[in-house]
């Protein structure tokens, strides 16, 4: 079990923005109200190492909204800890996380759009994040880690 999926037992991330696949990859994200998603994928970062100097650097999160995806799993968005943060996710059917992105400064997340692949996460505060629900890496600034931004 990765370090992610640990966390996700207990409905926390890592407070940080990042973007985190549940197979271990982590990468840097960024608001981004001039990319067409909304956000910009930054470099991977080591998420063990991260948490080896303030282990007690996480938030919980708690979801405001959902949209059943049926045999493919839920897309989830809601809040972390802090009133400024707020996270989107995608789950398996049995609510294991595929993937998940918090950020600290959004707002929580409480409208989902889904159109096919692609589902749009509004927050109270109106950032609108665009990703492919399949990957969400490369869908927002090219390839994950690419630097792009």
């Amino acid at each position: 079990m990765t370090m992610i999926e640990r966390l996700w037992e207990d409905f926390r991330l890592p407070i940080r923005d990042a973007l985190h696949f549940a197979e271990g990859r982590s990468c840097d994200v960024g608001l981004g109200s001039d990319a067409p998603s909304g956000m910009r994928v930054l470099a991977p970062f080591d998420l063990e190492e991260m948490l080896e100097i303030d282990p007690s650097w996480v938030s919980s999160v708690d979801g405001l909204v959902a949209v059943d995806l049926g045999s493919k799993g839920l897309l989830w968005g809601g809040e972390g800890s802090y009133g400024s943060e707020g996270f989107i996710a995608r789950l398996t059917a049995d609510r294991s996380l595929i993937w998940a992105i918090l950020f600290t400064e959004s707002n929580p997340f409480d409208r989902i759009r889904l159109s096919g692949n692609v589902a749009t996460f509004t927050s109270t505060a109106g950032f609108e994040i665009t990703v492919d629900i399949d990957d969400p890496g490369s869908s927002a600034a090219g390839p994950l880690g690419s630097g792009n931004g």
